[in-house]
């Protein structure tokens, strides 16, 4: 990653482009269909879905976005044969460990959101250090969503809120930051776009508190053949939506 800490590009003000999402979010889906549509495999399709990977992250720090968040493995996807779960979890720890140091000298910070319990234990230490060892960075953030489900981890919040009552004896009003405190995400901005690759049109348990107010954009594209070419047609898109929030927009229609 060549600029993984690059300041944001010029606004309009300044004449120049407008400035990247802070925060995208993407939903990494057609491997399987990659591979069908080649005659092959269908982990040749993850394998390739990870270097699909690595080129967004490189591209995202480049085009000046600061936090990228992918949906790599869901708390659905035990329902695969097991030896595609195998492979998947081949796949992250293989990618952890070619890419750790590079990450952590280029300043990105990792993070791996989801239930820990229930990983085979040599992933769970994997993920746990590279947390560990990437903590103090701050020059890019790649959160990775691995046997996650957003249902999962609002209920989850929810648990994890009623045992702080419970210890601090506070019967205080919960607010929407007090209880985003308590998710997966916690010290993340909420996602300004979310892309879901291979024309499906659905954002599959995929961050359902935090995208609230994503713009989201569906891409035909299957995600072994995403690049830094439909990154930018994404962001370009994003530049066309008008963000409202529910609110009004002076002069708007």
């Amino acid at each position: 990653m060549s600029r993984a800490g690059a300041s944001p590009e010029p606004s309009h003000a300044s004449g120049g482009e407008p400035p990247a999402p802070q925060h995208v979010a993407i939903i990494m889906d057609g491997n399987g269909r990659w591979a069908k549509a080649r005659g092959l495999p269908r982990t040749a399709g993850h394998e390739r879905g990870v270097e699909a990977l690595r080129r967004t992250v490189e591209a995202a720090g480049d085009l000046g976005i600061k936090y990228l968040t992918v949906f790599s493995f869901s708390t659905e996807n035990w329902r695969r044969p097991a030896a595609e779960v195998n492979v998947l979890f081949g796949l992250l720890k293989a990618y952890v460990q070619r890419d750790l140091q590079r990450l952590k000298h280029e300043g990105v910070r990792v993070r791996i959101i989801g239930q820990r319990e229930g990983l085979p234990p040599d992933i769970a230490e994997l993920v746990g250090r590279a947390e560990r060892e990437t903590a103090g960075n701050s020059a890019f953030h790649l959160t990775i969503a691995f046997n996650y489900g957003s249902r999962n981890e609002i209920l989850r919040a929810a648990e994890a809120y009623a045992r702080s009552l419970r210890e601090a004896g506070d019967t205080g009003p919960l607010t929407e930051e007090m209880f985003s405190s308590f998710l997966d995400t916690s010290g993340l901005p909420d996602p300004d776009l979310m892309i879901r690759t291979s024309g499906e049109y659905r954002i599959s348990n995929f961050l359902l508190w935090q995208a609230a107010y994503a713009e989201l954009l569906f891409m035909d594209v299957l995600w072994p053949d995403f690049g830094r070419a439909h990154l930018e047609g994404a962001i370009a898109k994003y530049h066309e939506r008008e963000r409202r929030f529910g609110a009004v927009v002076p002069g708007a229609s």
